[in-house]
C-alpha cells in the first residue's frame, strides 16, 4: 500500500508527456563539461567524449537534464596500464547536504592488476553501503556498457547487462531510499592516491600522464524533470502500472544465476558482510540485500 501511495503522489506531482523513445542524444545536446578546462572533450560529431587526468588536474561532466527513476546506460574504456591512484567516477547524484546518490568508483591500479569497481547507494545523505568487484574482463581494451536501473522497488547496478548488485528499498524497515530527488548523471576522473589503490599505499605514477577514460553510447530510458514536469520514456513509464511484472524481467531467474554468480566469484567486499565495523549487528537492509 504504501508504495502505490508513494507512486500516485509522484505521478499526480509530476506532468508527464509521452515521448515516442527513450533519450539518446549525443553528448553535445546531453552533457556538459563542467570542469577540467581543456581536459574533457567531446568529439567524433557529439558521438564520444573523453576524460583526462594531469598532475595539474582532472576533469569531469554532467547531464543537463535531471533523472526521476529510469535505466541510464554509458559506455566506457577506462585508463589503461598503470592507473594506480586514479579514479574514474560514473554516478547519479542530486544536491545539498541530504542528497541521494548512486555510485560507480573505478579504482586504478598497477599494470596487470585488475580494477576494483565500487559501488555505494546515499539516501538523504547518509551512504556507507559500499559493495566492490572484480571485474571478468579487463575494462581498458574494449568499451563495456554500465548500467543503473533506478526504480521504486529497488536500484540495480549492471555491467554489459549482467546485474551485479541490487539494493532493494526497505522503507518498511526504517531505511531511506532513494525516490524523491530527481538526480543528475556525472562523471570525474580524479587523483586519490591517498586511497585508492591498496588503501594509498600506491601511488599515482605522473610519468604516465595524463591519464584518460572514453565514453560513448549513452542512453536513458526513464523520466526527465524540469519545472515541475517530467517527460517519460513509454517502456519505463510502464513500470509505473505494471511495476512486479516489470520488476520480474529485470531480475529474471537467469538474471538472478548471474547475479549470484558475479557476488560469489567476483565480490571483494560487501558492508553486510563486514562483522569488524558493525559489532552491533548488520544494517536492516542487509536482511533483504540477497536476491
Amino acid at each position: 500500500m504504501g508504495r502505490i501511495l508513494n507512486l500516485t503522489v509522484l505521478m499526480t506531482l509530476l506532468v508527464v508527456t509521452m515521448v515516442g523513445t527513450a533519450f539518446s542524444g549525443s553528448f553535445n545536446e546531453e552533457f556538459d563539461l563542467t570542469w577540467g578546462e581543456h581536459r574533457g572533450k567531446i568529439f567524433s560529431g557529439g558521438k564520444m567524449l573523453s576524460l583526462s587526468l594531469d598532475r595539474v588536474s582532472g576533469s569531469g561532466f554532467k547531464s543537463k537534464k535531471e533523472y526521476l527513476f529510469g535505466r541510464i546506460d554509458m559506455q566506457l574504456k577506462l585508463v589503461a596500464g598503470n592507473s594506480a591512484g586514479t579514479v574514474t567516477a560514473y554516478y547519479l547524484s542530486s544536491e545539498g547536504p541530504t542528497h541521494d546518490e548512486i555510485d560507480f568508483e573505478f579504482l586504478g591500479n598497477e599494470t596487470g592488476k585488475p580494477y576494483v569497481l565500487h559501488t555505494n547507494v546515499f539516501a538523504q545523505g547518509k551512504g556507507n553501503r559500499e559493495q566492490q568487484f572484480y571485474l571478468w574482463f579487463d575494462p581498458t581494451k574494449n568499451f563495456h556498457t554500465y548500467s543503473l536501473v533506478w526504480r521504486p522497488q529497488h536500484i540495480i547496478f549492471m555491467v554489459d547487462s549482467v546485474p551485479i548488485r541490487v539494493f532493494n528499498n526497505a522503507e518498511k524497515l526504517g531505511v531511506p531510499f532513494p525516490k524523491n530527488q530527481p538526480m543528475k548523471i556525472y562523471s570525474s576522473l580524479w587523483n586519490a592516491d591517498d586511497w585508492a589503490t591498496r588503501g594509498g599505499l600506491v601511488k599515482t605514477d605522473w610519468s604516465k600522464a595524463p591519464f584518460t577514460a572514453y565514453y560513448r553510447g549513452f542512453n536513458a530510458a526513464a523520466c526527465t524533470v524540469s519545472s515541475g514536469s517530467s517527460f517519460c520514456d513509454p517502456k519505463f513509464k510502464s513500470s509505473f502500472t505494471n511495476g512486479e511484472s516489470q520488476v520480474a524481467n529485470e531480475l529474471n531467474a537467469y538474471g538472478r544465476r548471474r547475479l549470484r554468480w558475479v557476488q560469489k566469484y567476483f565480490m571483494i567486499y560487501d558492508y553486510c558482510s563486514d562483522l569488524k565495523r558493525f559489532p552491533q549487528g548488520f544494517p536492516p537492509e542487509c536482511r533483504k540485500s540477497r536476491v
